[in-house]
């Protein structure tokens, strides 16, 4: 997958200073956590919102909680608020795995209606990750030019790639070292639960997008008692956790990707591509065979695929993506495409660290086919029928099969006893398909599904859009949810979030509009 109360708690923790026992020092004395020394962010973003940082430390191997430590970087912006009126912790993942969460404390603001001015927001960078010790990084050059195309159409080509991923677990085994057998979906859990304990907590809240929502489906599987509201955005489905997850991701993409494709083609007046889906995509093979035969500078085969993926998870980039292909189709002009590649792919030291930290956990959270035989076997099943990312999608994940940490067992995610959730996502889904929202409303019998329909991108609440953010303003102000329907389908139904109109479009569009006006005052 290529992205949490009560009032007398928030006095005892304000005047934990004047001699009061807070929860959370109780914990410490029968040995739990200690508390989370709080003091104001370096971090320029987190500084404005006049947020807290610190760190909190947790066992690397939980099976010896005496042994060494490691340190999970926190965030903090308080309830502004009475404290009759705090609702608790709101803990926020951004998913990934591998993605850093310290910053997501901010997120409360973008919630409708002041809903968010109840909960204390937290953010935290999972082990291994951003601001938390060690960071896990192992080759900051691996994602840079001159690689192997994707579609291994020759024998040397797959063997290029093997050396390749081989050769990164390896960095990765050397770079990671014990902390390897500790990364696991069940570790961070644990961790989010010691966050909890920490800051003087019975329950918690949960915002987790993506990856996230795995997180929270296990966190509330394991300890249904300790929560209070759950946001889940970007569903995974826990039952297909990760190797037939990435083969369902590869079918989605595809489609996802014609969505873009027919949005340029609606465009043909600005990026003149081709005026239907077809043309548009037969234009985009067209570029990649061309690149697969000769890169344009350090524009390869893998780096178009790349860039284009970026759009088959959000709409937000569509317009950029767009002028760059134009740019590389009309003047052979390929540095805007080089430009978002490198936004999106930062060569400094330690730049990995998203992806290791995937792997890390990815690898060891379930079994993985042994067999190289099996991965090619599905991947070109797979991508016979969808060609547009299946085997970049292998090939990121192919360090698992040189992994050097075992991998368990997944969870058995079971929400019976969990309380009522909220579950969003778009109906085209890619990254996490919206089949998966449909198997987590199925496990957890109290949670309501809102679906974006037709919708493309992957995890995009809190973003704009009023029916999907004022759901989840209400939710989180009073539980209340759009009532469960029967059968297997979403209980809310709002418009997706909306696709961009290109700058000259809007232009032209708005000099009709006054045309239009002028005429009609005219005629009058």
């Amino acid at each position: 997958m290529r992205r949490f109360w009560a009032a007398a708690a928030a006095v005892a923790l304000c005047t934990a200073g004047a001699g009061v026992t807070t929860r959370a020092q109780a914990g410490t004395a029968r040995g739990g956590p200690a508390p989370i020394a709080w003091s104001a962010c370096t971090d320029s973003t987190l500084k404005s919102h006049g947020a807290e940082c610190g760190f909190l430390s947790v066992p690397m191997d939980y099976a010896k909680p005496d042994g060494t430590k490691i340190q999970l970087a926190m965030s903090r912006i308080k309830a502004k608020v009475p404290a009759a009126k705090r609702q608790g912790v709101l803990l926020v993942n951004p998913g990934g795995p591998g993605g850093s969460g310290r910053g997501m404390a901010t997120l409360g603001q973008h919630v409708p209606k002041q809903a968010g001015a109840a909960y204390d927001w937290i953010g935290f960078d999972p082990r291994g990750v951003g601001a938390s010790k060690p960071k896990l990084t192992c080759d900051s050059g691996y994602a840079g030019y001159n690689r192997p195309p994707y579609v291994p159409a020759s024998p040397t080509i797959e063997k290029a790639w093997h050396a390749r991923t081989t050769k990164y677990a390896a960095a990765c085994a050397e770079a990671g070292g014990p902390l390897l057998d500790h990364m696991s979906s069940e570790d961070t859990v644990r961790d989010i639960d010691r966050i909890r304990a920490a800051l003087g907590e019975e329950k918690i809240s949960f915002y987790g997008f993506s990856y996230g929502s795995y997180l929270g489906q296990v966190y509330a599987t394991r300890n249904p008692e300790r929560v209070h509201r759950m946001v889940l955005d970007g569903v995974v489905d826990a039952g297909r956790v990760w190797y037939r997850s990435n083969l369902d991701q590869d079918v989605a993409f595809d489609k996802a990707i014609k969505v873009y494709f027919g949005w340029i083609a609606k465009y043909d007046a600005v990026y003149h591509l081709g005026k239907t889906a077809a043309a548009v995509e037969k234009t985009y093979y067209q570029q990649l065979k061309a690149l697969t035969e000769k890169s344009a500078g350090q524009i390869g085969p893998a780096e178009l695929t790349d860039v284009f993926l970026q759009s088959g998870y959000y709409i937000f980039g569509w317009e950029e993506t767009a002028r760059a292909f134009a740019a590389l189709v009309h003047q052979k002009d390929v540095a805007p495409l080089k430009r978002i590649y490198d936004e999106n792919h930062p060569k400094e030291e330690g730049s990995d660290n998203g992806y290791a930290v995937y792997l890390a956990v990815q690898c060891t959270d379930a079994p993985w086919p042994a067999s190289w035989k099996k991965w090619s076997r599905d991947n070109w099943r797979v991508h016979r029928k969808a060609p547009f990312e299946t085997w970049g999608n292998a090939w990121y994940n192919a360090p698992c099969r040189h992994w050097a940490a075992d991998a368990g067992r997944p969870v058995d995610v079971d929400g019976a006893k969990a309380p009522p959730i909220l579950l969003i996502s778009e109906t085209l889904d890619a990254a996490t398909p919206y089949s998966g929202a449909l198997e987590a409303r199925r496990r957890f019998p109290k949670a309501a599904l809102l679906e974006g329909v037709g919708g493309t991108t992957h995890a995009g609440s809190l973003f704009g859009n009023a029916c999907v953010d004022n759901t989840i303003a209400d939710y989180l102000a009073t539980g209340a949810l759009p009532e469960r329907v029967k059968g297997k389908r979403s209980d809310k139904q709002c418009e997706p979030t909306a696709q961009p109109t290109p700058l000259k479009a809007a232009a032209k569009n708005a000099v009709s509009e006054r045309l239009r006006l002028q005429e009609n005052i005219l005629n009058r």
